[in-house]
């Protein structure tokens, strides 16, 4: 048994993460991603998906990135299946 490190309970099914050098443990998905989605910088979702990064910057959509930032985001595109 291990200890979450989002919400401290002690369960017998939790799991590591083991990302950019360090590990993480949690007993749900949903503190897993609570603790490691990044935030879209525009509309402040959880990024469970690919998102976009544009200089540095995160968005969950072509359509955030450029609502944040129209000079930067101009040139990002989601990816549409052909």
């Amino acid at each position: 048994m291990a200890t979450c490190e989002v919400c401290g309970n002690d369960y017998e099914l939790s799991f590591e993460v083991h990302a950019q050098g360090s590990v993480h443990t949690f007993d749900s998905f949903e503190c897993a991603i609570t603790r490691m989605a990044p935030i879209c910088e525009h509309c402040e979702c959880r990024i469970l998906g690919h998102g976009m990064e544009v200089d540095r910057h995160w968005y969950c959509s072509a359509h955030c990135a450029r609502a944040a930032d129209p000079e930067r985001g101009r040139q990002v595109r989601d990816s549409v299946p052909a």
